[in-house]
């Protein structure tokens, strides 16, 4: 019955133009009240009409769908998330569909788009009311950049196995041929939930033991000869989205290495952050003697030679490369 009375009543206020139309209208049934200065009923039958005259209103149709980005770039394993903005601002049914040309590529669910292999897909996001439709190209790129016949990682080793999750990341800090990645800002934490510093180094041997390698699968910490081939590609000191380091290589072939700074090798204090860096390379050249890349915000880069024991327990960067 109230459905049907609304719909009455809506039909009613249909045939006039405004809400003053309406009120005298409905004058005359209301005119008793008013003689007896009946104020609660007056009140009670405005609120009814201002109730009526809301809930008639038309529903908003959509008109139009946008998306905050129309472009993105990602490495694999990257995610991003599109934000759909349904026009206009209160339409009624705001309800949108996401799909990819080739989830192959990169798939997408709820806007959250997630990079699976090299390529390009379109990103199409559909609303609900009159299928409106906007789109967005990805663009997967691969986890490494080649210079000088050397397939290097874009990104810093972050927990063992995994990087960074972009290229100004700092990751964490590894002492060497050891799998425990310790955290880059205070406190100090390692991956595996310790807090008290590894000061004794772990057995040198001549090279850094692939079951204490922390890079991804299908990577490893390079050798100082892929490390001197950075250096010789050239180099420059730069700041990346607020972080300093130095580009490494030429033309659109470079890698970014943020200077993270490292962990000294007592206690684990940090030191250096933003003003230097150093990389770890995977071999000896003699007994107790390693060599790192380090490198600051002056032209001073180079790669450095340590015999001393407690080297290996400094804790520093690992950029990996493809096996």
């Amino acid at each position: 019955m109230a459905k049907i009375a609304k719909r009455i009543v809506c039909f009613s206020l249909k045939k006039y133009n405004s809400f003053a139309q309406q009120i005298h209208k409905i004058y005359e049934p209301l005119k008793s009240f008013i003689m007896k200065k009946d104020v609660l009923k007056i009140i009670a039958v405005a609120v009814v009409m201002l109730f009526v005259t809301v809930s008639c209103k038309k529903d908003q149709n959509v008109t139009n769908v946008t998306l905050d980005k129309n472009n993105i770039t990602l490495d694999i394993g990257e995610t991003a998330t599109l934000k759909a903005n349904v026009h206009p601002e209160d339409a009624a049914n705001k309800t949108v569909s996401w799909t990819s040309s080739n989830s192959a590529v990169a798939d997408v669910i709820n806007g959250i788009v997630t990079a699976k292999e090299v390529g390009k897909t379109t990103i199409t996001v559909t609303t609900d009311d009159g299928n409106f439709t906007a789109e967005c190209i990805v663009t997967v790129t691969p986890e490494w950049v080649e210079i000088s016949g050397i397939k290097w990682a874009k990104r810093n080793v972050d927990m063992p196995g995994t990087f960074a999750a972009k290229p100004e990341d700092a990751g964490m800090f590894y002492q060497w041929n050891r799998k425990v990645g310790w955290s880059s800002t205070d406190p100090l934490m390692s991956s595996n939930g310790d807090s008290v510093w590894y000061k004794i180094p772990n057995d040198p041997g001549n090279f850094w033991n692939k079951d204490n390698d922390p890079c991804p699968i299908g990577w490893r910490v390079p050798t100082i000869t892929e490390l001197e081939s950075l250096i010789i590609a050239g180099t420059e000191w730069i700041t990346l989205n607020g972080v300093n380091g130095r580009i490494f290589g030429s033309g659109d072939n470079t890698i970014f290495l943020p200077a993270a700074g490292a962990r000294e090798y007592y206690i684990g204090g940090l030191y250096g952050i933003g003003e230097n860096g150093q990389y770890w390379s995977n071999s000896l050249i003699a007994m107790n003697t390693i060599q790192f890349l380090g490198f600051d915000m002056s032209d001073h880069f180079t790669i450095w030679t340590g015999s001393h024991s407690w080297l290996f327990s400094f804790g520093f960067s690992v950029r990996c490369v493809a096996e």
